[in-house]
């Protein structure tokens, strides 16, 4: 049977590391899978962070909870307060970057979920909140058990992976490519830049070519 109905994995070494390949569909990553106990430990600190927040917060303390627990791990390149902690660290797996805001939002999305359901009016809000924990969180711990890479489905959809602090110590700052002028399109440059532009541009014409 052809590969694409089965997940085929190829391993080999560059540079030290061990390169994960799954198919044709998921990308390459040059990292090894992180500890699963650092990661839980990680994860109690922020989930005890997020309800102390709660607290303190009063009114709107399940809002701030929340917030922070979609945005935790952009906060510090990469690492949420227990992330901080135990030298873990998220890493974007196409840039071989330090995870941002983004992408923290959308692997922590399906955790947020759990929250959301919990802040439904009671008793209906302990009942649903209980109840994906139990679904939501049962099949992200699964997948980070089962997958090769330790990615949840929250690292599907934001193309991360949580590494071991230490092995990414020599990339934690690796910047993504920015946007150059050359890419960004005529109307989001500024009317002065393009005024210099087409100036230079009529001083080369008309400019005569140096005799050889």
């Amino acid at each position: 049977m052809s590969p694409s109905h089965h997940q085929v994995f190829s391993t080999h070494r560059r540079h030290g590391l061990r390169v994960v390949h799954d198919g044709d569909e998921v990308p390459g990553s040059p990292y090894p899978k992180a500890s699963l106990w650092m990661r839980a430990g990680a994860r109690l600190v922020d989930v005890a962070v997020a309800w102390g927040l709660c607290v303190v917060c009063g009114a709107a303390g399940e809002v701030v909870a929340l917030l922070f627990l979609l945005l935790a791990d952009g906060m510090l390149q990469g690492q949420s307060v227990g992330k901080r902690i135990f030298g873990v660290k998220v890493m974007h797996l196409p840039t071989q970057s330090a995870a941002r805001h983004r992408d923290s939002t959308l692997r922590n999305a399906p955790l947020a979920l759990i929250v959301l359901l919990g802040m439904m009016p009671p008793p209906l809000g302990s009942v649903a909140g209980l109840a994906g924990l139990v679904v939501i969180g049962g099949v992200e711990a699964l997948r980070v058990v089962r997958d090769p890479l330790g990615w949840r489905l929250g690292d599907t959809w934001a193309q991360t992976q949580v590494v071991d602090g230490k092995v990414v110590a020599g990339a934690t700052v690796a910047a993504r490519t920015p946007v150059t002028a050359a890419r960004v399109p005529g109307r989001f440059l500024s009317a002065a830049r393009l005024r210099r532009i087409r100036h230079f541009k009529k001083s080369r014409r008309g400019k005569p070519c140096a005799s050889r």
